[in-house]
């Protein structure tokens, strides 16, 4: 494998590393002191080890990130890039020895053109300031995780990251039409276009998006933009079941309705959310579904969506009378992954994603596994898209507890491959989800996805041991 090629420095490369570093680098951008650089030894992923870094940098320009490839190639010296580690795969852990690059320093907006629809951006950038930015051009970067006020485009981009506006917008990887890119060597690549056409070559683009940093370093990327919606209004529909949740969502999307955003929280969820924010959201319901247009007659598109809910089976619909109210609800949605961590505090948070028509199952099956290892697990969803949040709370200093997180969180996914779904929608695999990964596209898969590895990165010191 070409990740065995990899070894941990040893103090005297380590001083040659830094020395190395401090030629082409600001002495503020390279942090070697270890009670700063273990903070940025892992991202946010329950149950994935994570090494010792032997520097951190933190680069402003695209000639320092070249400089930093340069030495790590020429040192063979293992590289992890990270963003805001906001992830939940464990991508951006630290492996022992490494360089930890940090892009957070490129952070400006470089365009927003109005006529083009699109933005220049650096790899720092906050998602929700570039939202806010290209708003005032009466436009909408539509990918919007549930971390958006914190994490990066970057990021966004390396796992190619979702969010609740999906059903409708689509993911990031839709959003990428071009990016540059530093390779393990150092050299500077540029993919794709800022047309909106274009089919010249192999699509790069496509095959950098979601590659969690293995194959090059994203320093700039060109990203489509729509014109900004009509303000969006919500409605929340009461279910007795999760199953009867999911069979209002089949009847809406087969009934060919557009909904900018279509959630599913279970009971769990909903009490969760109640305990942290006291929100007062209907803790009797067994689901809360989530549904919202931003069209020119939002409340028409309301009330037949409100219909397709009471025809199958909801207990209760209520359309949010404004854009507060609606707001005030995709807050509830928002905060949902903090507020199952707040039960036990620790969470495994799966992400499988199933065709909508098996979401029913999903469900129920989660259900069954949460009682066959006596624990809480709460689901929010994506439901338009059939991407499930499956999230395990559990008692880290509990063994036992811990033991059988770990093993329902498994059960989940081999059940979302059973139902010819895929183990994870938005995520991305990064530490935690590599077994599963080479059991969902096989050893052919494998192969060739380790040959593409191994074109951009003979030397294996792009993020060594993740995906694979």
């Amino acid at each position: 494998m070409i990740m065995s090629r990899i070894e941990a420095p040893r103090d005297d490369v380590t001083g040659t590393l830094v020395d190395r570093l401090l030629a082409g680098l600001p002495s503020e951008a390279v942090l070697t002191d270890p009670d700063v650089t273990v903070s940025y030894a892992n991202d946010m992923a329950s149950f994935c080890e994570a090494g010792t870094p032997a520097v951190v940098v933190l680069p402003r320009t695209v000639e320092q990130v070249q400089h930093v490839m340069r030495t790590a190639t020429a040192l063979r010296i293992p590289v992890v890039p990270q963003g805001a580690r906001t992830g939940l795969s464990g991508a951006a852990n630290a492996s022992d020895g490494c360089i930890v690059l940090s892009l957070v320093k490129m952070d400006r907006i470089l365009e927003i053109s109005p006529v083009d629809r699109i933005a220049v951006v650096e790899p720092g950038v906050v998602n929700a300031t570039l939202s806010r930015a290209v708003d005032e051009h009466g436009l909408c970067y539509p990918p919007d995780p549930s971390s958006w006020e914190m994490c990066t485009i970057g990021g966004n981009i390396g796992t190619a990251s979702g969010g609740l506006c999906c059903v409708k917008y689509g993911v990031t990887a839709e959003y990428v039409l071009g990016l540059d890119v530093v390779l393990a060597d150092g050299r500077l690549m540029s993919t794709g276009r800022r047309t909106a056409k274009g089919v010249a070559g192999y699509d790069l683009t496509r095959l950098l998006v979601g590659s969690e940093g293995s194959l090059g370093i994203v320093v700039r990327a060109v990203l489509a933009l729509k014109p900004r919606p009509p303000q969006q209004l919500v409605l929340a529909a009461e279910f007795g079941s999760a199953r009867a949740a999911c069979d209002a969502v089949c009847r809406i999307m087969e009934g060919g309705h557009v909904p900018s955003l279509l959630e599913l929280m279970d009971r769990t969820t909903v009490k969760a959310v109640n305990a942290l924010a006291h929100m007062g959201l209907p803790e009797t319901t067994e689901a809360l579904l989530l549904a919202a247009f931003d069209t020119h007659d939002p409340a028409a598109d309301l009330a037949a969506v409100g219909a397709l809910c009471e025809a199958a089976g909801a207990t209760q619909v209520v359309p949010a009378e404004d854009a507060a109210e609606s707001e005030l609800l995709l807050q509830a949605r928002r905060l949902s992954l903090t507020a199952l961590e707040a039960v036990k505090g620790t969470t495994m948070i799966d992400d499988v994603c199933v065709p909508r028509s098996r979401l029913g199952d999903m469900l129920d099956g989660i259900e069954r596994v949460a009682e066959k290892y006596a624990l809480t697990i709460g689901v929010c969803a994506h439901a338009g898209d059939g991407n499930t949040h499956p999230t395990v709370c559990f008692d880290a200093t509990d063994p036992d507890e811990s033991r059988r997180a770990r093993e329902s969180f498994d059960e989940i996914m081999a059940l979302g491959l059973e139902l010819g779904g895929t183990i994870t929608g938005e995520h991305g695999v990064g530490v935690l989800k590599k077994e599963w990964l080479a059991r969902e596209i096989g050893p052919v898969g494998v192969e060739m996805q380790r040959a593409v590895k191994a074109a951009f990165d003979p030397l294996g010191i792009l993020n060594p041991g993740k995906v694979f």
